[in-house]
């Protein structure tokens, strides 16, 4: 039987236990057609790269699936009438990748990224500034240059005005 991995993103207004029901019906609708769910995996809510149906962020859900490719037409046919699913890909591989998917070994590594810094100890608000906060005094500026302002004339030229 052929191999999928299929993700879908839902609407940022269903709750993730909503989208966790349909997650399991489509998971059923797979199992009734004789196929079968490998491994699903919530990668959460994330931002999205542009406005899909008004919506900046979406749930998003992989399943690695295998199954005959009417099971994959169904699901695509119960998605595409569902309102909650923004949009869905469906791939087919030659093989399920093994263990957790890049975007949950991604969560992982930040995740341990975070728990590192935090044992550093804490900088403080102003990080190494010093006590003030700023950069210190840069001195004086000194001259910009005796470059005259310029002024727009009707067709869009520049001519030095005095000053």
């Amino acid at each position: 039987m052929p191999l999928y991995e299929h993700v879908y993103l839902a609407r940022q207004d269903a709750s993730a236990q909503q989208v966790e029901e349909l997650t399991a019906q489509l998971k059923g609708v797979v199992e009734g057609l004789g196929g079968q769910v490998a491994k699903t995996e919530y990668w959460g809510v994330k931002s999205l790269s542009y406005r899909l149906r008004k919506n900046r962020k979406a749930h998003f859900t992989l399943m690695n699936i295998e199954a005959p490719p009417p099971a994959i037409n169904e699901i695509e046919r119960l998605e595409r009438l569902n309102e909650d699913v923004l949009r869905y890909l469906t791939i087919r591989v030659e093989e399920h990748e093994a263990g957790p998917s890049a975007m949950m070994r991604r969560a992982e590594r930040d995740r341990d990224r975070d728990e590192r810094r935090g044992e550093r100890g804490d900088r403080g608000e102003r990080g190494d500034r010093g006590e003030r906060g700023d950069r210190g005094d840069r001195g004086e500026r000194g001259d910009r240059g005796e470059r005259p302002r310029e002024r727009r004339g009707r067709e869009g030229d520049t001519e030095p005005t005095e000053e």
